[in-house]
């Protein structure tokens, strides 16, 4: 794992001396330098780089106040402070330094220090990943529950369940929806078809005109048109011809690759 790192200190040979340590380490690759807290901000803001290394007594905003604003802007970049002072260790770890350096610097101590970034910014990248597993697990199931399973059907004074999958296509004509399958042909009680769509797959019920819901597996026929359009024939009764709008046909094209 390659640790992308910015070194900040106001006296340029130590910046010098430390960064010619880290590149005596395996998989650590400087990113950049900084001269005192604000511009270490505008740097790290701009690169988000895995690590930190961070004097604490500088010109400007100290190296507490960087780490506070890192923690506050949610930058995820691990700190380690580097300091000629001892004092100020327990403060270091309040604002959750991975380790505290002190000056000069002692190459296997740095060594150590590198290891311990190492490992929490691997276990914070693991920890990372699986909450956004998580999320889009949750994500995922939440649209399934958002999916019904069967569809209102209204034929006369009769309301059938029907199967997303039986459905052929779905069209707006005077603020009614007609639901369309193989063999019955209904009113839905959706009001829009936005709101039918959003209870349907959209990777399978395509929205193909402005008035028309198609289900793509209940395509039968693709005829071209004017102008590079087509006009879908559904698989149903009537074979029913439904429009491609021009913004749709692009989509159809590359889903078929036509």
């Amino acid at each position: 794992m390659n640790l992308s790192t910015v070194v900040v200190d106001d006296e340029q040979p130590a910046r010098n001396e430390l960064c010619f340590q880290l590149e005596l380490l395996k998989d650590v690759e400087v990113v950049g330098q900084a001269r005192d807290g604000a511009h270490a901000l505008q740097i790290i803001k701009e690169l988000k780089p895995d690590l930190v290394l961070l004097d604490i007594q500088m010109p400007g905003p100290n190296g507490f106040d960087v780490a506070r604003e890192l923690v506050s802007n949610r930058i995820n970049s691990h700190v380690i402070f580097v300091t000629a002072y001892d004092q100020y260790a327990i403060e270091a770890f309040d604002v959750n330094a991975v380790d505290y350096l002190l000056k000069p610097i002692d190459p296997d101590r740095l060594a150590e220090a590198i290891r311990r970034a190492r490992s929490h910014i691997r276990a914070a990248r693991i920890s990372e990943a699986q909450v956004t597993a998580l999320e889009n697990r949750y994500s995922k199931q939440a649209e399934t529950r958002r999916r019904r399973s069967q569809i209102a059907l209204r034929i006369d004074d009769r309301l059938l369940l029907v199967q997303p999958d039986d459905i052929v296509y779905a069209a707006l004509s005077d603020d009614v929806i007609t639901l369309v399958t193989g063999n019955l042909r209904g009113v839905s009680n959706c009001r829009t078809l936005d709101e039918l769509h959003s209870v349907l797959d959209p990777n399978v019920f395509w929205r193909v005109h402005r008035s028309h819901l198609v289900n793509i597996n209940k395509i039968k026929e693709i005829v071209p048109w004017f102008s590079r359009n087509y006009i879908l024939k559904m698989k149903d009764q009537k074979s029913t011809e439904i429009p491609v709008s021009r913004t749709q046909t692009k989509r159809l094209r590359e889903y078929l690759n036509l």
